[in-house]
């Protein structure tokens, strides 16, 4: 069950980048279209800081997606910085969750919360290895 739960988890979170990007290039659009600006900031700074800030979190959750993928192919676990990259998106979904829900509404408190138990259990699925000794036999060395 290790590997397909990677994998629907790597593609998931793919698509999820890719949304993330979309979604903040929308609104970078609108916001240089509407020559909006937040307290006479420049409105193409605005634009600019939302197609970054769309940029970097896509580039994260691809990451996390790599991860994921790696694991599937080689069946094992994540190295070090795969693993805290994988929990750190646990820790954002959660936090972006719990905010979701005043501000989105369920059905994206919803789906955060499928991705959070998808990172969690390939976290889990794919934690480490503990090997069995028998009673009273010496670790290797």
């Amino acid at each position: 069950m290790r590997r397909p739960v990677a994998w629907v988890a790597a593609v998931v979170l793919l698509v999820e980048a890719v949304g993330i990007v979309v979604i903040n290039g929308i609104l970078a659009t609108f916001v240089d279209g509407q020559s909006m600006s937040l307290d006479g900031l420049d409105p193409g700074a605005m634009a600019a800081g939302t197609w970054a800030a769309g940029g970097a979190f896509g580039l994260f959750l691809t990451g996390c997606a790599a991860v994921c993928a790696v694991a599937a192919v080689r069946d094992r676990s994540p190295g070090r910085f795969g693993r805290g990259l994988l929990i750190a998106a646990a820790v954002v979904h959660g936090v972006l969750g719990t905010v979701a829900v005043g501000l989105v509404g369920w059905s994206a408190f919803a789906f955060l919360m499928v991705v959070l138990g998808l990172i969690v259990l390939v976290l889990m699925e794919y934690g480490p290895r503990r090997t069995e000794r028998a009673p009273g036999e010496a670790a290797p060395a």
